[in-house]
C-alpha cells in the first residue's frame, strides 16, 4: 500500500480542514472521513500504480526503488486485482457518507457535484498507469498530482468542511500541488534509467540535471504561493509557522543535486515528511492565532 505515501495525500485536505475550521465551524466526524476517503483513494492509487507497472512491464524485478507486492511474489494479479476492487468500494462508500454527513443529502446539486469529483478522483487514481493509454506514461502525472493532491485536496476539503469557497486558496492549494509534483518528480528522476523504455515522464524529456533544476523550481514556487497566501491574510507572526521546515526543504534539494540514481530513494520520504509538516505548521498558524 506503500504507507510512506500517505502523509503527501493527507497533508493537503488536513491543510485545507484547519483553513476552514479557522474560519468556520465545522463538523469533526465530517473532517474525518474527509481525511479517511482521501486515505482509501492514495491506497488505491498506489495499488492501481503497481498493478498497471507490471502489466506494461515497467516495474520488473531490476527496478531501482523497493520492491512491492507483486514482484516480491507476496500477491498474484488477480489478487491484486480485487484488492484495487475493494478500495473503489471503500472509496464511494466513505466518500458518500462524507457529502451526505456533511451537505445533508446526496440528492441536490452541490452534493451531485462533491460524488461527481468524488467519481472523477477514482478515475484518475486507477488511470494513472492503467489502462491501454495510462497518462502517467504519457507525460501527464505532473499535472494530475497538482490538480488532485493540491488544488482539489486543500480546496475540496475546505469546501467540504464549510460550504464555502475564495479565491486565495487557490494559493495555498497551489503550494501543496507544486510540492506534491516535487514528490513524484523525484521518483521519476530516480526511476530513469528503468522508465525509458516503457515511459515518458517529465524527468526524461527534460534530462536529469534539468529535471533537477525543475525540481528546485518547484519547492521554491511551493514557498512562493504560501507566502503569498499569508501576505494576503491579516498580518500575523503565527501565520508563518510553516518557515520553520525551511532546513528541510534545504536539506532535500542538497540531497536531490549530490545524488543520482537509487542514492536519491531516501530524497522521497523526507519531502513527503517535510510537505506533511509544512501543511499542519501552515494550517496550525491560523488556529493559534485565533486562541
Amino acid at each position: 500500500m506503500r504507507l510512506r505515501t500517505l502523509p503527501l495525500s493527507t497533508g493537503g485536505v488536513l491543510l485545507g480542514i484547519l483553513l476552514a475550521a479557522a474560519d468556520f465551524k465545522i463538523s469533526f466526524p465530517v473532517a474525518v472521513l474527509i481525511v479517511v476517503t482521501t486515505v482509501c483513494l492514495q491506497i488505491l492509487s498506489n495499488l492501481s500504480n503497481e498493478l498497471g507497472d507490471v502489466l506494461h512491464g515497467t516495474d520488473t524485478p531490476d527496478r531501482v526503488g523497493p520492491q512491492y507486492g507483486l514482484n516480491g511474489g507476496e500477491l498474484t494479479i488477480p489478487q491484486m486485482k480485487r484488492l484495487i476492487g475493494l478500495f473503489v468500494l471503500l472509496c464511494v462508500v466513505s466518500g458518500t457518507a462524507m457529502t451526505w454527513l456533511s451537505f445533508g443529502t446526496i440528492l441536490e446539486l452541490t452534493p451531485i457535484l462533491v460524488l461527481l469529483l468524488g467519481a472523477a478522483a477514482i478515475t484518475g487514481a486507477m488511470k494513472y498507469t492503467l489502462g491501454r493509454n495510462p497518462y502517467g506514461y504519457r507525460g501527464l502525472g505532473d499535472l494530475y498530482v497538482f490538480l488532485f493532491f493540491g488544488i482539489v485536496a486543500v480546496t475540496g476539503a475546505y469546501f467540504v468542511s464549510s460550504h464555502a469557497l475564495y479565491w486565495r486558496l487557490l494559493l495555498p492549494a497551489a503550494s501543496v500541488g507544486f510540492l506534491s509534483v516535487g514528490v513524484l518528480n523525484v521518483n521519476n528522476i530516480r526511476d530513469m534509467k528503468t522508465d525509458a523504455e516503457n515511459r515518458v515522464t517529465v524527468a526524461i524529456r527534460l534530462g536529469e540535471k534539468r529535471a533537477k533544476v525543475y525540481q528546485t523550481v518547484l519547492i521554491i514556487l511551493g514557498w512562493v504561493c504560501m507566502i503569498a497566501y499569508c501576505l494576503l491574510r491579516i498580518f500575523d507572526p503565527w501565520h508563518y509557522l510553516f518557515v520553520l521546515t525551511l532546513p528541510l526543504f534545504i536539506l532535500h534539494l542538497r540531497g536531490v543535486w549530490r545524488r543520482t540514481g537509487k542514492d536519491l530513494d531516501p530524497m522521497l520520504p523526507l519531502l513527503v515528511m517535510s510537505t506533511f509538516l509544512f501543511c499542519i505548521l501552515a494550517g496550525a498558524g491560523y488556529l493559534i492565532y485565533l486562541i
